[in-house]
């Protein structure tokens, strides 16, 4: 089978790519780069052993997008592409709405035009907003507390009404956590364009001597030691979970959470990533960011009952990967 990862070469897309490939599918990647680089494709290549077609292109240019169709077979698509930061989302949504909403669009439509019936989409448990802990996925979607959030809200519901339409397309929506880690082989990671958005990335950056120290927003937060709580996972569980999601996918239209089921606060993860990897990380506690939660993390009953998917990596796993990551590649 041809799968079709939009957002490939970006840091779940590239790890989930590997996954695919390892189980036996080809892999067609469609990536603008915005926030991910090209060497990530031939390490994507180096660790699988296998060639992986590529094209540069953004989702929401629809001209761009049918390329890939009158070229290649699509059986399915894995749906990745998409501006994900919570901060600057509050900042850009304009930016954030056209891109994410029209990207989700354009892939709806084309599987329609080319017959394509499997769609795996990649969501966030930001689309739970403030409901109570632990996150199910029959609760129903409040109103996120930033525009990124709203972004994968909207799609979801887009998806949800195509699927009533369309009874045959076979729809998997995968809302994860906080993916953290690496590829084991350290060629792959964590390697945003510009400044990190994600805890991790600055964590490493700081450890490696790039910046001065963490800032941790807020410590008033109602948790276990006043920082934002959060469910770490694997990135390499979370390219599992994907898989698991397309080995499984039936007619009609799926939810499933993608995380440990266990949450960490910031204070936490910083005090395992010195014990595992010997590294002290200074830190700051300043105001809290616009956008951001107290306390999120998953009910991972469902993806486990019903796709036999179960996290095998802790948060000590995270952190090494993660650092080895980091000082195996000059960021």
């Amino acid at each position: 089978m041809n799968i079709l990862v939009t957002g490939g070469t970006g840091y779940i897309g590239s790890h989930t790519c590997i996954a695919l490939i390892e189980a036996g599918y080809t892999v067609v990647i469609a990536d603008n780069l915005c926030n991910s680089k090209i060497e990530t494709v031939e390490k994507i290549k180096e660790i699988t052993n296998k060639e992986v077609c590529f094209y540069q292109i953004d989702v929401s240019n629809k001209s761009e997008l049918e390329c890939i169709f009158i070229n290649h077979q699509i059986d399915a698509i894995i749906h990745f592409a998409g501006l994900k930061a919570i901060e600057e989302s509050v900042r850009m949504p304009m930016q954030y709405y056209r891109n994410n909403i029209i990207s989700t669009l354009n892939l709806a439509e084309a599987c329609q035009k080319y017959n394509v019936r499997r769609l795996v989409f990649s969501s966030s448990a930001t689309v739970y907003g403030e409901n109570e802990v632990p996150f199910m996925e029959n609760m129903g979607l409040l109103p996120t507390t930033n525009p990124y959030g709203e972004t994968k809200a909207m799609s979801e519901r887009i998806l949800a009404d195509i699927s009533k339409a369309v009874p045959a397309l076979s729809i998997s929506i995968l809302r994860y956590f906080n993916p953290v880690g690496a590829h084991q082989s350290g060629l792959i990671g964590e390697s945003p364009n510009s400044l990190p958005n994600n805890l991790m990335p600055y964590i490493n950056r700081v450890a490696k001597g790039k910046m001065e120290k963490l800032y941790v927003f807020g410590n008033d937060y109602p948790t276990v030691d006043g920082t934002g709580v959060r469910d770490y996972i694997h990135v390499v569980d979370i390219a599992e979970g994907h898989l698991a999601a397309l080995n499984n996918l039936t007619e009609g239209i799926h939810v499933y959470n993608l995380g440990t089921g266990r949450g960490t606060s910031v204070l936490e993860l910083i005090n395992a990533f010195e014990q595992v990897n010997n590294v002290k990380i200074p830190y700051e506690i300043v105001e809290r960011r616009p956008g951001d939660i107290a306390t999120c993390y998953a009910d991972t009953s469902k993806a486990e009952k019903e796709l036999g998917w179960i996290p095998k990596y802790d948060i000590i796993d995270m952190c090494r990967d993660s650092w080895r990551f980091e000082i195996n590649n000059e960021l």
